[in-house]
């Protein structure tokens, strides 16, 4: 194992739950008082040389030490490349951080030292979530109806603790029973995140210029990344896209979307066949295009993320509208 590890990026969940589980991997218990020793990153900007002292002391118990910082940004850089310089002792250093750029000094200090393994935690893909539902119900004993694991795939949000913790209350719920039901989803997991993120996506492709602006201001309050917003808005333009291209090889616009897999629920087929009446293939490979280059500033350091976002769906909900006039 690396002398330290990072773990930064956008769901902030998954990065606590890797780190949780590197320190476990060390100590077997990430709350023995002796071995693992938890500190803000920030309490280090005053006592650079605490980073030092701890790693080098002795643990009462035995067993090798982990220093554990949390809520690391750049400003640790300089302190951790004066440590990698000279390392002291041999406890294991953990590192939680935010989103970092890839030019950022941290990022760049941790990707370029061979004492440091950095591991960038993303939000979870369609594919990814329902791995992710399917092993913890799992671990509940719980298996699960395929419209249940689609709807708790479509509806939970992007952070991965938030999303085990609705999963662990849904196997409260539905115990002593051992199968979860799509009524049982229903009426458990909570969806807001899911819902600002579906709303912003909506209005885009609807054109709704006004409901956009609301949107992305909810979805902002809730606390959703822009980045976050852009992979759900590529997940559905990629399926508007892909219905886009069976309607122009002559199918219905039913039959493209029920040939879309996974299906989607009947509320969104329907606003999926309306949606077509505006997206064509070329509409639609323009769209994918240019959430691709927002997903890519969005991640880039020094450009202000949210009004990038912005910017880019406003162009985005106008481009059937503007590649009709050019025609």
């Amino acid at each position: 194992m690396a002398r330290v590890q990072l773990f930064f990026g956008p769901d902030q969940g998954l990065v606590r739950e890797r780190a949780k589980a590197a320190v476990t991997a060390v100590t077997g218990d990430p709350k023995d008082p002796f071995r693992v020793v938890e500190l803000a990153a920030s309490s280090l900007k005053d006592d650079p040389a605490r980073l030092s002292d701890e790693a080098a002391q002795i643990s009462f118990t035995g067993g090798k030490r982990v220093v554990w910082l949390r809520e690391a940004s750049d400003s640790l850089a300089p302190i951790l490349k004066s440590f990698l310089a000279d390392p002291a002792g041999d406890a294991a250093i953990v590192i939680e951080a935010g989103d970092l750029g890839k030019s950022g000094a941290l990022r760049k200090l941790a990707e370029s030292s061979p004492l440091v393994t950095a591991t960038g935690c993303y939000h979870d893909s369609s594919r990814d979530m329902v791995q992710v539902i399917s092993e913890t119900l799992r671990g509940h004993g719980l298996t699960a109806s395929p419209d249940a694991v689609h709807y708790l795939a479509e509806h939970l949000g992007g952070d991965r603790l938030v999303s085990r913790a609705e999963l662990d209350k849904l196997a409260l719920y539905v115990h002593p029973v051992r199968h979860v039901e799509l009524a049982d989803a229903q009426a458990t997991v909570g969806d807001s995140a899911a819902v600002s993120m579906e709303d912003v996506v909506q209005a885009t492709s609807d054109g709704d210029l006004a409901g956009l602006d609301r949107a992305l201001a909810r979805a902002f309050l809730d606390g959703e990344s822009p980045v976050g917003l852009v992979r759900a808005a590529l997940r559905h333009f990629h399926r508007l896209h892909q219905a886009a291209i069976q309607v122009s090889k002559g199918r219905s616009p039913a039959q493209a979307i029920a040939g879309l897999r996974p299906p989607p629920f009947k509320r969104d087929a329907d606003r999926l066949a309306r949606q077509l009446q505006r997206w064509d293939v070329a509409a639609t490979t323009q769209a994918l295009a240019r959430l691709s280059e927002a997903e890519i500033l969005t991640k880039s350091t020094g450009i202000p993320d949210r009004p990038a976002l912005a910017r880019s769906l406003t162009v985005i909900a106008t481009l059937p509208k503007r590649l009709a006039r050019a025609r």
